[in-house]
């Protein structure tokens, strides 16, 4: 896509929410005190707050092959980068994102299968705001998760 047109859609999507602070900033720290996470990346996303109703109900849903992605990096199990879940970005819920390397993970599975279009322009926002996507096939998480593991591993983003 023409990077004029990439940044003239990131002008666009960014004008039309409100930028506010990340729940996230008031999460408890190991040491049991309050505060920011310490991830400059992570507080420089866009957030829109009015899909945070909507993104606590698709953490809630558990689609399994999130779940089981989920389970293999939360708590900083791969590689020591933070994972998150259903995070917001601009007016966008993306599947995972890591603040660590400015990574975002996308399991497609049939919901997608129609959404070519979507997809394209959201993946063109994501990296107006400097983010690599990468997306792994549902049935790649099901049958081969050990290989998706590896293939992120040697990722050059990663």
């Amino acid at each position: 896509m023409n990077p004029e047109i990439m940044k003239k859609i990131a002008e666009t999507l960014s004008t039309n929410f409100i930028t506010e602070k990340s729940p996230s900033e008031k999460r408890v720290s190991n040491n049991g005190e309050r505060g920011r996470r310490n991830t400059k990346n992570y507080m420089s996303l866009p957030y829109n707050p009015n899909l945070k109703e909507r993104a606590k109900k698709l953490r809630q849903a558990r689609n399994l092959s999130e779940v089981l992605f989920w389970n293999q990096v939360k708590n900083k199990k791969f590689k020591g980068f933070d994972f998150d879940r259903q995070k917001i970005v601009g007016n966008y819920i993306v599947d995972f994102y890591c603040s660590n390397c400015n990574v975002v993970v996308e399991i497609d599975g049939k919901s997608h299968d129609h959404k070519v279009e979507y997809d394209a322009k959201r993946d063109a926002y994501l990296k107006s705001l400097g983010l690599e996507v990468i997306h792994i096939p549902v049935v790649q998480i099901m049958k081969n998760m050990s290989g998706v593991l590896k293939m992120l591993s040697d990722h050059p983003a990663l």
